[in-house]
């Protein structure tokens, strides 16, 4: 592995830290565990330290790494943590901070390499994690959950990635800038000469394009930007309603207004919703009109770091999931069905278990039943916290009201997305679909199939009361069809199979997206 301290400026992300100190035989790992007033580094950041002093990752402007290193060396000699307080309150008087605050730090000698091997396999996926401590100072890796109650605990997302389709200077520029920035780039090109160009600079995930029709896989996830960087009508349609039908943060394409108001006429003229269209952004950039491809650059990776950092890129922090998995097989012939194998080998249990897995919620909870102990070990190894329903033999509503009960008390959500164990197939493209469609004028959002509404189905704060009054299997139904203020979202048929008898096993594949 290469040693990442010679380029110590761009090691700030969490997975080079994190890489470098599994690499190194032995190193301490310093994590900011709070700030105060105007600290560089936010809480989660990390840095790693050798016994000679290499270091990699910075946990200030400056202000005070030398002395966290030699802090370090010190905690490697001894063995002990080390809990320190620079700035504001702390009792090293000889180092201030310019900005007036306080930061927090915790030097861990010789972390659990198990639980940072655990971290840089979950980044490595594309897949957020939360790095805790405990006040002991033991390292844990646990799911992505937005809430970060004490002992600390720092949601970790994956690396930025820019995905750039693109022909001349524009594209290249784009890739160089955030190759230096240390962002993850992927780039699409249809000029050879301009991927000579870019395998020179360094770029290495690099796609030639040599047709619309026959477009690579993107490899999207929801901490992908798109820009599109090139201007061809024949190009154009293909490439955005591709980044559309994927979980893209940001989608956006270079041009005038004109030439973006022609870019939307044409994806509508091929069947793109409005919904689809409205997520394009054109012209992109904080700062319009730039005519040299290196401004261009920074003006477009700017737009993209604001949304980034925007409550929109997270769109299900306050959203808690509830996998409803207690039912009893009654129907199903022979086994446990939710355990029972699809075509690909998979459980069924599977499917919904790893929902928006690469996606921060408030809490993910599943209620299964008691004398299930299998199920309970598959959600477990999948990143749900677990309980029992307390009457299996009352119906889906007692699961409900269980469930509803456990996330107020753990999250507070602000809603809740009820999933059914039996539905193998839901994509997340479906599942965020529901949340963008949940406007404060709603109660509920439903999954629509065959004329039928029923989960998924996500939940607004105002129903939870209505809902805790539902009572067996027809009870919660019978609720939901209560509600007034609902709102659809078509379910794909292919997305649409529940598992009830053994041949309904033959007709239900992975999710589209998994």
């Amino acid at each position: 592995m290469t040693d990442l301290s010679a380029h110590r400026p761009t090691c700030e992300h969490a997975e080079d830290v994190i890489a470098q100190a599994l690499a190194w035989t032995d190193s301490a790992l310093v994590m900011v565990t709070g700030t105060e007033g105007g600290g560089v580094r936010a809480p989660g950041a990390l840095m790693a330290v050798r016994a000679d002093g290499c270091s990699v990752g910075y946990v200030s402007g400056g202000c005070i790494d030398a002395d966290v290193v030699l802090q370090a060396q010190g905690a490697l000699q001894t063995g002990r943590i080390r809990r320190l307080r620079y700035g504001a309150g702390s009792p090293f008087l000889d180092l201030p901070l310019p900005c007036g605050g306080g930061i927090d730090l915790v030097i861990l000698p010789s972390p659990d390499r198990t639980v940072l091997a655990a971290v840089a396999r979950q980044l490595a996926a594309r897949r957020p994690v939360s790095l805790g401590l405990s006040d002991a100072g033991q390292l844990s890796c646990a799911p992505p959950l937005a809430n970060s109650a004490r002992p600390f605990r720092a949601l970790v997302r994956p690396k930025l990635r820019v995905r750039i389709a693109g022909k001349g200077a524009d594209g290249l520029a784009m890739a160089r800038l955030c190759q230096a920035s240390g962002l993850d780039v992927h780039l699409q090109l249809t000029d050879s000469e301009d991927a000579a160009t870019a395998r020179r600079d360094g770029i290495v995930q690099i796609d030639p394009l040599s047709s619309p029709q026959d477009l690579p896989d993107p490899g999207d996830d929801a901490a992908t930007a798109f820009v599109l960087m090139l201007h061809d009508p024949d190009w154009e349609p293909a490439l955005l309603q591709q980044a559309l039908s994927g979980p893209a943060f940001y989608i956006g394409a270079v041009g005038s207004r004109t030439t973006h108001a022609r870019r939307c006429a044409r994806l509508e003229a091929l069947g793109t919703g409005a919904a689809d269209i409205d997520r394009v952004r054109g012209p992109i950039g904080l700062i319009p009109s730039m005519r040299d491809a290196s401004m261009l650059a920074v003006s477009a990776l700017a737009d993209i770091v604001a949304a980034w950092h925007s409550p929109a890129a997270q769109p299900l922090l306050r959203t808690g999931l509830l996998l409803l998995a207690a039912g009893r097989s009654e129907r199903f012939e022979t086994g446990d069905k939710l355990l029972a194998p699809l075509a690909g080998g998979r459980a069924v249990l599977e499917g919904p278990a790893g929902a928006l897995s690469a996606i921060p919620v408030a809490a993910r909870l599943a209620v299964t039943h008691p004398h299930r102990p299998a199920r309970r070990n598959l959600l477990e190894q999948a990143g749900w916290q677990v309980i029992d329903t307390p009457a299996p033999d009352q119906g889906m509503a007692t699961s409900l009201r269980a469930g509803i009960s456990a996330l107020r008390d753990m999250a507070d959500p602000e809603a809740i997305l009820v999933l059914l164990g039996d539905m193998p197939s839901v994509s997340d493209r479906h599942l965020i679909r529901l949340q963008s469609s949940l406007t404060p004028d709603l109660e509920a959002v439903l999954s629509e199939s065959d004329g039928q509404a029923g989960p998924p189905a996500l939940f607004s704060r105002q129903t939870f009361d209505t809902l805790m009054m539902a009572t067996g299997d027809r009870g919660a139904r019978d609720l939901i069809a209560s509600l007034t203020a609902t709102g659809r979202v078509a379910l794909p048929l292919a997305e649409a199979h529940d598992i009830d008898r053994v041949a309904d096993l033959a007709h239900t594949g992975a999710p589209a997206d998994a």
